[in-house]
């Protein structure tokens, strides 16, 4: 039996939704989920703008700091579940 690809409405990781959100705010450039904000030419606005995002659609308020060192959507992930735990 041939295995049917998900359908668009499966649910897709934090970290990729993450790292589609960044692509948003990068000029829609691809972002995987282990790619540098910075490399990829992430500024302090554009994190800015990411931190309000990430507060207003997974209600977890990141400080710029924590966000500038974790660096990548794959950490900034772990920042948001350890955010929505209350840790």
């Amino acid at each position: 039996m041939e295995q049917q690809a998900a359908p668009s409405s499966a649910p897709v990781s934090l970290k990729q939704e993450i790292a589609q959100l960044w692509a948003e705010h990068l000029g829609g450039r691809e972002v995987g989920v282990e790619d540098d904000f910075f490399t990829l030419g992430g500024n302090s606005l554009t994190g800015i703008k990411i931190i309000d995002r990430v507060a207003q659609d997974y209600g977890v308020q990141l400080s710029v700091r924590d966000f500038y060192l974790a660096q990548t959507p794959a950490r900034v992930a772990e920042l948001i579940e350890q955010g929505r735990a209350g840790t």
